[in-house]
């Protein structure tokens, strides 16, 4: 299988070449030239496989320079006991009114950016060797808060690899912070940008496109890549969760063979829900994909209006992996239903470097509108959502999935769509315990890892391992750079 730019389909590559590259050349994203087909056939076989195995065979299916056995190793090394605290890796709980919550939070950095980033580094390292390159890779990352310690925790002392991650210095949660800034590994740095997220990722992006640069790190034996979502090799461990959690339902007599589900997507850069509308595309039996965004909504004037707009107040929320104006995976998704047409995705991410804003065809928007289903709620909503399912379920959620849950039953209200929908979760709601705190009654809540503690006392959940264990650890990183001086640290890696 070979894989193009969103901006240009005209030069194609292998696999390990896009996963090494991470952004192309031209500062489109890579996507494969076809996707593959999930006959009702394969679905049946991979309802009694082990999660890793699941994986496995689904990657296999993009991944045609990698052998079976060397996929399954990898998968088993990403998903295993030391790395997840289930054997289910992503379990499904049941919740009220037909919803089934995703549980993607069961890592090492409890966000669902473990799924993809405990896989990432295999897949590099991999990608490394069968391109025989000889260069350090440089890996850089933006991130709004789950990513960067996703990728910090998954790069730690890789050989031939170096990682620098970029954190808008406002825009994160105190637990977020804390977990990149005290991380440990030989190959790691971590830096604050005074700025927001898409300060930070346009920063990174000008990094990347800057070829005087590449030529720079080039004569100190070192190359970029990228552990965002830009990266394919991010957003194809992403898509294995959603046949995953339809192949649960289906072993366990919830669905029959067919039946289509409703998925519901807490998201920003839009790249987790991209992973499902690829599922579905592929001959997962999906209906529709609703999409969730907090006050930063973006994405939902888009799929309503089919008129990207950044030029918008940017709103710090209770949900901060969400604060996004410029959502990346956009870009795949306008390439997907256009038939490529790669023309299309250069003219409009042209007018969004230019002006802000693009509007895409009336065709077009009715396609996606086929697909997707937008909605929004404020923090006010956000907070209402993570009481009441607390109060009448028992079930502790954070911010960014009370967002999803708010917007679901917003959209039933407006379809009388009741059927099956599985609700991805994106986070351990201890890693926003002050928020869910407040949500619960409680109007001065302690802050860090105190907040923590007074969580877990006030509900008897107890705290994740890994966020419970930050407390005491040493800070090692502490520089903050305008979003024009991020060029500095990158060279300081060498």
């Amino acid at each position: 299988m070979q894989y193009v730019s969103t901006r240009d389909k005209s030069k194609p590559c292998s696999a390990s070449q896009a996963i090494l590259q991470g952004l192309a050349p031209d500062g489109g994203l890579f996507v494969p030239t076809e996707l593959p087909r999930l006959t009702p056939e394969l679905l049946d076989h991979l309802k009694d496989m082990s999660y890793p195995r699941r994986a496995a065979a689904v990657m296999k299916l993009f991944l045609d320079e990698f052998t079976e056995e060397e996929l399954l190793t990898y998968c088993e090394a990403a998903y295993g006991p030391d790395r997840f605290d289930t054997p289910a890796v992503v379990p499904l709980h049941p919740m009220a009114d037909n919803t089934r919550c995703l549980e993607l939070w069961h890592g090492p950095t409890c966000a669902f950016k473990d799924l993809a980033l405990q896989m990432l580094p295999h897949l590099l390292a991999a990608s490394i060797r069968k391109q025989k390159e000889d260069r350090t890779v440089c890996i850089l990352v933006a991130t709004s808060g789950d990513t960067g310690k996703a990728a910090l925790e998954g790069f730690r002392d890789v050989d031939g690899t170096k990682i620098l991650v970029f954190y808008p210095r406002d825009g994160v949660s105190d637990v977020q912070k804390l977990q990149m800034i005290t991380q440990t590994g030989g190959n790691v740095g971590v830096c604050a940008v005074n700025g927001n997220f898409d300060d930070t990722q346009n920063g990174v992006k000008r990094i990347f496109s800057d070829a005087d640069f590449r030529k720079v790190l080039d004569g100190k034996g070192l190359r970029l890549s990228s552990a965002n979502s830009i990266n394919w090799g991010r957003v194809l461990p992403q898509i294995v969760y959603y046949i995953s959690a339809w192949c649960d339902l289906y072993r366990d007599g919830v669905i029959e063979p067919g039946q289509a589900v409703n998925i519901c997507v807490p998201t920003g850069n839009f790249g987790n829900i991209l992973a499902a509308c690829y599922a579905g595309q592929m001959g997962l039996p999906v209906k529709r994909l609703i999409c969730a965004s907090n006050a930063n909504n973006v994405l939902t004037d888009f799929l309503r209006t089919g008129v990207y707009d950044r030029n918008r107040p940017f709103h710090m929320t209770t949900s901060p992996s969400m604060d996004i104006l410029i959502s990346s995976n956009l870009e795949r998704l306008l390439f997907l239903v256009s038939g490529q047409d790669d023309a299309l995705v250069r003219s409009c991410m042209k007018q969004l470097t230019e002006t802000g804003r693009y509007e895409i065809p009336a065709a077009l928007r009715e396609k996606i509108a086929g697909l997707f289903w937008g909605g929004f709620c404020d923090d006010t909503k956000t907070a209402a959502a993570i009481g009441k399912v607390w109060t009448e379920q028992n079930y502790l959620i954070d911010t960014h999935t009370a967002v999803g849950v708010d917007v679901l039953s917003q959209y039933r209200a407006d379809t009388g769509d009741s059927d099956i929908c599985i609700l991805a979760s994106t986070a351990s709601p201890f890693k926003f315990s002050d928020s869910v705190l407040r949500a619960l009654g409680d109007k001065t809540p302690p802050a860090g890892l105190d907040a923590i503690d007074e969580l877990g006392r006030r509900t008897g959940v107890q705290g994740p391992a890994p966020l419970c264990g930050l407390r005491g650890r040493a800070v090692r990183f502490t520089d903050c750079v305008e979003p024009d001086g991020m060029y500095p640290p990158v060279s300081a890696m060498a």
